[in-house]
């Protein structure tokens, strides 16, 4: 079995797979004080409730957007399962053509979407792929794979935060759509706003990349925490897929183990 972790800036999500089974997933909250015992401890309890030793873990990968835990999350590794992981760094091969300003500047998460992607939605055209995370970002890739580009918009937990703590009578409130965009009440006016707000910004912003791609036969792909709610309210996304990143890993951890 492998261990795959993808860290975010918000969330750190976990998987284990057997094989190319999937055993389990879950996330827990990103936290820079959290020592790697404390990380530790709590993948140890996951495990165990998942009825699966330490030792079964062989081998892992992760990516991160956060390089003040990579330490952190690498010795837990180390100490808690006994293994050296894969890092996606420079120097691990993607496979992935890149046709930014500057390839360094590319988030980790960003990378692994589009790998992701490609291996398993592949079918000749453009794709975009939407990330609904702390931040929500927009990855465009040519008929020929290569990422071409991309666009980086707040994200949706951050907006209904600033929004709540830039007003002092709006209170926080559980990201849903409500059944209609006109609103009775406050907390239904909050949702009608981020929902429905976000899921105009996707139409619009992937409307435009068809436009500069010159043609409308184009694959969207959302993934990430909110990639249901919102895209339940765009007329663009052709597929939701949460797993999109783990399961790139999976696959990066598989082609890197066949070099050696």
């Amino acid at each position: 079995m492998i261990i795959c972790i993808d860290v975010g800036n918000t969330n750190i999500k976990y998987a284990i797979f057997d094989g190319d089974e999937l055993k389990f997933s879950y996330r827990v909250a990103t936290d820079l004080k959290r020592t790697s015992d404390e990380y530790g401890a709590q993948l140890v309890g996951m495990l165990e409730f998942n009825r699966i030793q330490s030792g079964d873990i062989t081998g892992g990968i992760f990516s991160s957007v956060v390089p003040s835990l990579d330490y952190t999350i690498e010795h837990m590794l180390k100490v808690y399962l006994n293994i050296i992981p894969k890092q996606l760094a420079p120097g691990l091969k993607t496979g992935l053509k890149m046709r930014a300003d500057n390839a360094r500047e590319v988030g980790a998460d960003r990378i692994v979407n589009n790998v992701s992607a490609i291996r398993k939605y592949g079918a000749g055209k453009p794709m975009i792929v939407v990330d609904f995370g702390t931040a929500t970002t927009f990855n465009i890739l040519n008929a020929d794979y290569e990422f071409i580009g991309g666009v980086i918009a707040p994200g949706i937990r951050g907006s209904l935060d600033s929004l709540v703590s830039g007003t002092a009578k709006l209170p926080r409130v559980e990201i849903e759509a409500p059944k209609s965009v006109i609103a009775t009440n406050t907390v239904t006016n909050m949702q009608a706003g981020i929902v429905f707000g976000f899921a105009g910004l996707v139409d619009f912003i992937v409307k435009k990349i068809k436009k500069e791609l010159g043609t409308q036969d184009v694959l969207t792909i959302a993934t990430g925490g909110f990639s249901e709610t919102i895209a339940k309210e765009t007329t663009c996304i052709d597929i939701i897929d949460k797993l999109l990143t783990l399961n790139g890993l999976k696959y990066l951890y598989d082609l890197n183990s066949l070099e050696e």
